[in-house]
């Protein structure tokens, strides 16, 4: 398993670092830095500081993406989707947050929120051309091949 650096400037509010939990995690669990708790009602959202900044290396993005129990059992997720840190970002790392249960979710200090993982970034070279080439799925999409 590659490893890199990533540099990590704690802020007076944080509540803790990032941590991978288990030896085998891809991401590391972020938590969040409120003073206060923070309710979210039904399909309310919310930008929840972490208390961190991070410098990542050259080449590398992070990804926030939802706690996958915290989704499932309470239905809180990111409103986003998954978040995208540019290397180039220096800045608070933030969570923007969605509550998508039927009932209030409270957010406290030091909860996990969101998981962050480091991958590599490939930069895309345009090419406009007049003619794709063919492929046996074609432009079929959004549940062509059935349930």
């Amino acid at each position: 398993m590659e490893k890199i650096e990533l540099k990590v400037e704690k802020l007076p509010h944080c509540a803790g670092l990032p941590e991978y939990k288990t030896e085998g995690a891809a991401g590391m669990d972020i938590m969040a830095a409120v003073d206060e708790p923070v309710t979210l009602k039904p399909l309310e959202r919310a930008l929840i500081p972490t208390g961190i900044k991070i410098e990542l290396p050259h080449g590398y993005e992070a990804q926030i993406r939802p706690r996958s129990g915290l989704a499932i059992k309470s239905g809180i997720t990111l409103s986003n989707c998954v978040g995208t840190i540019d290397e180039d970002y220096r800045g608070e790392v933030c969570v923007g947050m969605i509550n998508l249960s039927n009932e209030e979710f409270t957010i406290k200090r030091g909860d996990r929120i969101a998981q962050m993982l480091i991958a590599p970034v490939v930069r895309a070279e345009i090419t406009v051309t007049g003619e794709l080439t063919s492929t046996v799925r074609g432009a079929g999409g959004f549940g062509h091949t059935g349930v």
